[in-house]
């Protein structure tokens, strides 16, 4: 199996559609993508139109991950700018997001392993990334190299009587 990387793809109905059917699927599947399932098509779909705003100045960047063999969207990230000169050397991975289909099969890596490849090429010192605590995911983070580097205690309400710490991690380029 594997991934076919396109950076900055035009931003077409039907790719807006594409990305905020994974984005529903992996969030219904318990993905942390700023939802609780369930949820729908319908709520992720405004969500999604604002990230895809920030694409056009040229700042923000999207990374899609189509399957070879299917041709399906499997995957998206995007790469965020800080929008401040001090911390130009530096982005944000924001909205990583993997069809639950193309889970467990090193997909979800391989996408990081993408993002990171990009901002080496772009001289970048380090990537960041936030993450919902209680699920893991910064055990999947530290897999691909990213380091707790800070948490936000319950700062992250998933429902009454449910808050997560919200997870800060880095991954050093240098």
């Amino acid at each position: 199996m594997a991934l076919r990387f396109t950076l900055d793809p035009e931003v077409t109905p039907g790719l807006v559609e594409e990305i905020v059917g994974v984005w529903t699927d992996a969030s219904n599947a318990g993905g942390a993508i700023g939802f609780v399932p369930p949820v729908s098509r319908d709520d992720v779909r405004p969500t999604a139109l604002a990230a895809f705003a920030g694409l056009g100045d040229g700042a923000d960047r999207l990374l899609v991950a189509h399957d070879v063999e299917s041709g399906r969207l499997a995957g998206a990230l995007f790469v965020v700018d800080n929008r401040f000169g001090l911390k130009a050397h530096w982005r944000g991975l924001a909205r990583v997001m993997l069809h639950p289909d193309f889970q467990g099969r090193g997909d979800g890596l391989a996408l990081l392993a993408e993002a990171e490849r990009l901002a080496r090429g772009w001289g970048l010192s380090a990537l960041s990334l936030d993450c919902r605590g209680g699920i893991g995911l910064e055990h999947f983070y530290a897999r691909c190299g990213y380091k707790e580097v800070g948490r936000l205690p319950g700062a992250i309400r998933v429902g009454p009587g449910d808050d997560r710490d919200d997870i800060l991690m880095w991954l050093d380029l240098r």
